[in-house]
């Protein structure tokens, strides 16, 4: 040091410009070092200077990093690392309170005593050390700097309402990781900072921060040593740490040292406490406000002059008392507790020879204890290492290779990576020193990409549990006000700014399910206001779309592809229900409006063309009086009409009424009153939902399935369910109206008094077996007595045909004109399949099992016509086995005989309270009056028990024209053949045979 060499103690609190004055200063010499007490720190100022002069002319050398260029001019390195000898123009140490520190003190108060650069040396730190060093360094001069800005005491905050760009302090890993959670849960994320990361983790952290990516940061006081950070606020987590040996309050004066990183330049910070730590004191507040601490008292010294002579003699010359009133022998350091445990190994010992055998193993006792496991176990990895080096002088690359290949792995959890990186940084450190290593530069590199490898590993880790990507960048950009683009796929996927944020579905937002409640305001803040121009968008495309990309479900929902987008409401009308539509409350009024115009235009028009017949019939003024009333019955029912209901308006309406009637559709029968257009599949689910609206049923139930003629009977509905789906309950099971009608003509043939057994076509009709078809009898009203005989084979099956009459080919030409006219009917009404067909108009009288009984009277025409066609005939010889069996059955001996099951059906009404039976029993043929006996059709029972249609005289006998019919009044005169009814040509070609 030359006479002329100036020291300078730049004394301040924080956010004065110390630094940035000390680099500028070191710049205005040739040469120059500078000392700092991290080394995330050494890396921030050698960044700086590398961008002013290059990085040729600038070094940097920490313990486990060495970038010593040719032309080094400058030298960045921390204090520990601080290279001897270099003659440099310029010295600077920063942080020069740190020479109270327990841990490092001993380093700083060296550098304080005995370092000194050619022509200025500067002193930079807390005004506390004004002092010490003024004892210490007389020579030294004061240099005090204010503090750019005003710091703040603001109290105590929750962690929820802290306020951006803030710094959460804490003092332990699992502290700082914990906060960091909370804050990702409710924040969107935040950077993590601590001392035992590395330089490249550490500044990929703090871009994050520093880029506006998060707006909290989570650091121990790590934050404190000169990290220059853009932070407004600083929240104590803790107000105590755990030193290295025991736990201990922060002194007011650490706690201003991080409280004093709030606030950068001119602009003003605040600092307090969250979570559970206490209020700051009063007085400690105001210390720290005002920057008024008592001064260092005792700075930590070990003794620099140490004799290498035997390792008894280096301990002696480390353990050395201080000098002094302002230093203290600072405590039992690691390096010199590894000493005294490497040295009391008797194998160790004897390789001890000279003063460079001790030497040596003090640089090996310097290693750091990056990993921190135990003392043990450091100490073993100690004397590995010396052994290697006294040895061989190097150690061994296959060695080296195993330790680093067993550490170079990226996968695993934070902690995992976290070990492996502190691992790597007792490599790096061996590497880095000289001649230790065969090839220096390989091993130096390998460490090096190694840490930088876990580095990246530790970051992406870090970042993936404690930022949320999707929630920190629109949180950045709704706070910017820039507008935010969204995007929707073809599976309805939303994304803002590339992140996905949940699904539109219709005109309805569905948040993603994985963001926690804390994040879904936010979520849905950034979605809908990204998603208001996709609302108009989507808009115009639904009110353009066709109808045939919308449809009803079977609960009243309105459904746009397979999206939800309303719902039909009660109208005041059954038959025009009202529209709410699915719409975020967001998308706007237009929007909403004009997806509800859009779902009214729809359902308006497929209630006009489905029950067209309905309304058609609703609007027509020609009808009058009693038709007209029994019309708005019709619309009423919605098209299908129980008959036993209006069996006295049936009964009133006259020819012309009913033709009227018919016109529109409206086909009578002996159970059901329906218009068969409307049984159609589309309009019966139609018709569902609407009465389920009117009747304002909260669960709507569905229509069956298309063309099933029986169904299982619906349980817990009525009646009135089964006849809106197109279905009549009888027994365990219910037939479709149309079908049901349709086995009403096959019966009516039949002699219901005598009993009848269930021909092919009535199984055929109803598609059940003989069990479910006697089961469904009884629901009709017919008693069903099961029986057991001799199957007849095909082969004794034979039988004469008898000769048709003319009467039969009458009436069989009047069936056949009178199905092909029904057939086409069937095929536009019934929802079954192709091969069923309409039954033909039923006559006007009271339906079979469920109509009052009437007066005879004389049938109108249409009636003559059915009565006709339903005329018994000669039995065929396709009569049901049994019949006639005994006349054609083989002999019984030659085979063995086999048995069928049969029932025989009767009419039995169920009877009235009053004890008159409910109704008449089915019309057949020949029951338009009785005999005196009571018999049907005044003829003698057949020949079988009074099986109907039986044979006159014999087999093949002739048979009467028709059955005879006697009367106690004169007979009344017929009624006039209506032209339009569909059955007039039959009924003329009769009259025409007779």
């Amino acid at each position: 040091m030359t006479a002329q060499s100036r020291i300078t103690a730049v004394l301040g609190p924080t956010n004065t410009g110390k630094t940035h004055y000390a680099i500028e200063r070191m710049l205005a010499h040739r040469t120059g070092v500078i000392g700092l007490p991290l080394r995330l720190l050494a890396r921030e100022v050698y960044d700086r200077i590398v961008a002013l002069r290059g990085p040729s002319v600038v070094a940097l050398v920490t313990g486990e990093e060495r970038i010593v260029p040719e032309r080094t001019q400058y030298w960045v390195a921390t204090v520990e690392a601080m290279p001897e000898g270099t003659g440099a123009d310029f010295l600077a140490i920063d942080e020069i309170q740190l020479c109270a520190d327990p841990e490092r003190g001993h380093v700083f108060t060296d550098r304080l005593l005995n370092a000194r650069g050619q022509h200025e040396t500067l002193f930079l730190g807390a005004e506390t050390m004004r002092n010490a060093i003024a004892a210490l360094v007389p020579k030294a001069q004061f240099l005090r700097r204010e503090r750019f800005s005003e710091l703040i005491h603001a109290g105590s905050k929750k962690i929820s309402r802290m306020p951006p760009r803030s710094a959460i302090v804490g003092f332990s890993v699992e502290n700082v990781y914990a906060i960091a959670e909370l804050i990702r849960r409710q924040k969107g994320g935040c950077a993590v900072v601590m001392g035992a990361l590395s330089p490249r983790t550490r500044n990929a952290q703090v871009a994050l921060y520093q880029n506006g990516d998060v707006d909290y940061l989570v650091a121990t006081d790590a934050i404190g040593m000169g990290l220059n950070l853009d932070i407004k606020h600083v929240a104590f987590s803790a107000l105590s740490k755990f030193d290295g040996r025991r736990m201990r309050p922060l002194w007011p004066n650490e706690l201003a040292q991080i409280a004093g990183r709030a606030g950068r330049h001119t602009q003003n910070g605040s600092f307090g406490v969250t979570g559970e730590a206490r209020p700051l004191p009063e007085e400690v507040a105001e210390a720290i406000v005002e920057n008024r601490f008592d001064p260092v008292a005792r700075l930590q010294w070990r003794n620099s002059r140490l004799d290498f002579g035997t390792p008894e003699r280096l301990i002696a010359a480390l353990e050395a008392h201080a000098e002094g009133e302002l230093l203290t022998r600072v405590r039992e350091s690691d390096d010199l507790h590894a000493l005294k445990s490497l040295s009391g190994l008797p194998e160790l010992r004897a390789r001890i020879r000279d003063s460079r055998d001790v030497k040596l193993l003090w640089d090996v006792c310097r290693i750091p204890d990056f990993r921190g496991i135990s003392g043990a176990e450091h100490a073993g990895l100690l004397e590995r290492i010396f052994g290697f080096l006294h040895h061989g002088g190097r150690v061994p690359d296959d060695w080296l290779a195993r330790q680093v290949r067993r550490i170079d792995r990226t996968d695993g959890d934070i902690d995992t990576l976290s070990k492996r990186l502190a691992y790597i940084r007792t490599w790096t450190y061996v590497a880095q020193r000289t001649g230790w290593v065969a090839d220096e530069p390989h091993w130096r590199a390998q460490t090096r990409a190694v840490e930088d490898r876990l580095s990246d590993a530790l970051h992406g880790a870090l970042t993936q549990r404690f930022v949320d990507r999707r929630t920190s960048v629109l949180l950045r950009r709704l706070k910017q006000k820039e507008s935010l683009v969204a995007e929707v796929n073809d599976k309805g996927e939303v994304t803002v700014e590339g992140q996905f944020v949940g699904r539109l579905e219709g005109f309805r937002f569905r948040q993603d399910a994985s963001a926690s409640p804390d994040e879904a305001k936010t979520l849905r803040q950034a979605a809908l206001v990204a998603l208001a121009p996709e609302f108009h968008l989507r808009a115009d495309r639904f009110y353009n779309a066709p109808d045939t990309e919308l449809d009803f479900t079977e609960q009243g929902g309105l459904m746009w592809g397979e999206h939800a987008v309303g719902k039909l409401v009660a109208g005041a009308d059954p038959l025009k229900p009202g529209i709410d539509a699915f719409v975020d409350e967001e998308a706007g009024p237009d929007v909403i409006e004009k997806v509800r115009r859009r779902l009214q235009h729809f359902i308006d028009r497929r209630v006009a063309t489905l029950f067209e017949p309905l309304l058609n019939l609703q609007r027509d003024e020609t009808l009058t009086g009693l038709t007209r009333g029994f019309a708005f019955r019709m619309v009423e029912a919605m098209g299908v009409l129980s008959r036993d209901g209006v069996a006295q308006e049936v009964k009133e309406l006259d020819q012309e009424a009913r033709s009227a009637l018919r016109k529109h559709g409206i086909r009578f029968g002996q159970f059901t009153i329906f218009m068969p257009l409307l049984l159609k599949p589309a309009p019966t689910r139609l018709r569902m939902v609407l009465w389920s609206l009117s009747s304002n049923l909260d669960e709507f139930p569905e229509s069956p399935p298309p063309g099933l003629v029986t169904i299982p009977v619906m349980q817990g509905v009525s009646d009135e369910v089964h006849r809106l789906a197109g279905y009549r309950p009888a027994g365990t099971r219910a037939i479709r109206i149309d079908m049901l009608e349709r086995l009403a003509d096959q019966i009516r043939s039949e002699d219901t008094r005598a009993g009848f057994e269930a021909k092919a076509d009535m199984l055929s009709i109803t598609g059940t077996t003989l069990e479910q078809f006697a089961d469904l009898m009884q629901g009709l009203g017919y008693r069903a007595e099961k029986g057991e005989r001799p199957k007849v084979k095909a082969s004794a099956a034979t039988a004469e045909q008898p000769t048709e009459t003319a009467a039969e080919s009458a009436a069989d030409t009047a069936v056949d004109m009178t199905a092909g006219s029904a057939a086409q009917n069937a095929e536009e009404s019934a929802p079954g399949t192709a091969s069923e067909t309409a039954a033909p108009e039923t006559p006007a009288d009271p339906p079979v099992a469920e109509a009052p009984r009437e007066a005879p009277e004389a049938q109108p025409a249409e009636t003559k016509a059915d009565t006709a066609a339903d005329t018994p005939t000669e039995p065929q010889a396709d009569t049901p086995a049994g019949t006639e069996a005994g006349k054609e059955a083989p002999d019984a001996a030659s085979a063995e005989v086999e048995t069928e099951v049969f029932y025989t059906f009767t009419w039995a009404p169920r009877r009235r309270p009053g004890g008159r039976p409910r109704g008449d029993r089915p019309q057949q043929a020949g029951d338009g009056a009785r005999g005196r006996g009571g018999k049907p059709g005044g003829g003698s029972k057949g020949k079988h028990g009074g099986k109907p249609g039986g044979k006159g005289g014999g087999k093949g006998g002739p048979r009467h024209d028709g059955p005879k019919t006697f009367e106690a009044r004169p007979p009344r005169k017929e009624k006039p053949i209506d032209p339009d009814n569909p059955f007039a040509a039959a009924l003329m070609g009769l009259k025409t045979k007779k």
